[in-house]
């Protein structure tokens, strides 16, 4: 059982990568090949020998090909145990030979939804006879081997000519395991489609999340922790994940979730002028627009100078080298950017440690999507965080309602409180972040400690008044004290902008028309645990 020596191949296949000369290196070894349709035609022009299936089968291909591979001496030929005498007996009187390899890729499934075909193509492109293939050979891996990946053919032959023809009892187990998850796989983008494009659920009965590892990670969250990157397995956007890495060491678990975090932040001002965003464990520490990059960058960084030191940087425009210069001035761990000019990448490329992506298009931060998060025993599943309320949607509730300039503020004051860890809150002024309060207990710490990084600012850089005198302040949710709206006034906002929905909203309204605030709900809250 440990070695079994392949002389017949049964091949078929949607991505023809490899075909041919993988054949040929069969074929070198007198192995009968026996093959389908377009897999057959293109072995067959390449010079080699190949059986139809319909020979070895006794049936025509039929049915537009739905049936073709679904027979006894096929099946039979794969889910026979050699060394049973009743299989052996059974292969006798029937006349069923044994198939030693599988060589199958399904059918472009997922390829086809994402052209945007119709539903009947679809449909058509779902593989019956390769899964069933692969699922008999897999089982029997004692003594069948299976590929399902055009990446795996060397491997293969590497086998073949280090064992006379043959292959290990190891190579097969471990070609089965994978030919199990390809199938799984499969299917799960099968039942998704159905479940989401198809039927329009939401939620499905059954969900199937797949994903396949890209790449081993030094180490998780700690260096006790083990970490890997996983990619999706059909249609999917494009993020941090797929980003070109054009220098630096290694990413690390924690360089990916921050750099998420980043690029999904300044997604959000993907259509507006020049912006940066600052990043450290998961949390904005400064953002700004400005007329152009190396500006937003400098205001971006006078919010909190010192949580910068060794953070993320991401951009929504391409980084042009005064801006790269900017951005060396200090430790920097990653730099995110849609595109890098060749002085950028001349200045970056002196610091070999930074690592620079390049993201091409931002994300769409309007996209739908499911965000899934693990709990002991389960798994916590709900829509991404995609909402948005326009201006013409804010409600006026005080006396005094916001200038136009308090308004802007408020705009990009709440923008940014969506993606700070609750409790957040956010001041913000003339474009760019004042002071950033993230994850605290309750919402009046968080206002106050955004304070204190603004007075910290005023201190580092020698300016008359902290940012927050004049700022607007930004609540990821209500209120349902006065004393966070306090925290706030005597930081010295004039104008909030905050969901409303507390039992208190009327004293939290009382007391900013009492300040001579300015505010405005938006009716929708953005929590960020």
């Amino acid at each position: 059982m440990s070695e079994v020596k392949i002389k017949r191949a049964l091949l078929s296949v949607s991505d023809k990568a490899g075909l041919v000369e993988l054949g040929h290196a069969l074929a070198k070894r007198n192995v009968e090949l026996v093959s389908t349709g377009g897999t057959a035609k293109t072995l067959r022009e390449a010079g080699l020998k190949v059986m139809d299936i319909s020979d070895l089968t006794g049936f025509p291909e039929m049915m537009d090909g739905r049936v073709k591979t679904l027979h006894p001496k096929v099946h039979g030929g794969l889910l026979a145990v050699r060394d049973n005498a009743e299989h052996a007996a059974a292969m006798k009187d029937h006349g069923i030979g044994a198939i030693d390899l599988v060589v199958v890729n399904l059918y472009p499934f997922a390829q086809t939804v994402a052209k945007g075909a119709s539903r009947d193509e679809i449909i058509e492109n779902i593989d019956i006879g390769g899964p069933s293939m692969v699922r008999s050979a897999a089982k029997n891996h004692a003594f069948v081997t299976i590929l399902t990946d055009p990446a795996d053919y060397d491997e293969l032959i590497a086998e073949m000519e280090e064992s006379g023809g043959a292959t290990s009892y190891d190579f097969r187990r471990k070609c089965a395991a994978k030919a199990y998850a390809a199938t799984a796989a499969y299917d799960g983008m099968i039942s998704q489609w159905f479940a989401f494009a198809d039927q329009g659920q939401a939620f499905p009965d059954m969900l199937a999340v797949n994903g396949y590892r890209s790449s081993e990670l030094r180490y998780g969250e700690n260096p006790h922790q083990n970490a890997a990157l996983y990619l999706p397995v059909g249609p999917h956007g494009s993020g941090i994940a797929q980003a070109e890495q054009v220098q630096g060491k290694e990413l690390s678990y924690n360089n990916y979730n921050d750099a998420d975090a980043a690029l999904e932040l300044v997604s959000e001002f993907r259509d507006g002028p020049p912006t940066v965003v600052i990043v450290k464990h998961a949390n904005p520490c400064g953002v700004a627009s400005a007329d152009t990059l190396i500006d937003a960058y400098r205001m971006a960084l006078e919010c909190d100078s010192v949580s910068a030191f060794g953070g993320i940087v991401a951009v929504n425009r391409p980084l042009d080298g005064a801006t790269a210069e900017a951005i060396t001035e200090i430790f920097t761990e990653v730099v995110a950017a849609p595109a890098a000019d060749d002085a950028a990448k001349a200045v970056f490329a002196k610091k070999k440690n930074l690592r620079l992506l390049l993201t091409g298009d931002l994300p769409d931060p309007k996209r739908g999507g499911l965000a899934i998060k693990p709990i002991t025993g389960g798994l916590l599943v709900q829509s991404r965080d995609n909402g948005f309320v326009p201006d013409s949607d804010f409600k006026v509730v005080t006396k005094r309602a916001p200038s136009a300039q308090e308004l802007a503020d408020c705009r990009f004051a709440w923008t940014v409180a969506k993606h700070v860890k609750s409790n957040a809150i956010v001041y913000a002024k003339d474009g760019a972040t004042a002071g950033i309060g993230a994850g605290q207990m309750n919402r009046r710490d968080s206002a106050r400690i955004a304070a204190i990084k603004a007075r910290e600012a005023a201190e580092t850089y020698g300016w008359d008044a902290p940012r927050t005198l004049g700022s607007a302040v930004a609540s990821d949710a209500f209120f349902p004290f006065a004393d966070g709206l306090l925290a706030a006034v005597e930081a010295g906002a004039t104008a909030v902008i905050q969901p409303g929905g507390s039992m208190r909203d009327d004293e939290v309204i009382a007391a900013a028309d009492e300040a001579g605030l300015a505010m405005v709900f938006t009716g929708m809250r953005h929590f960020r645990h």
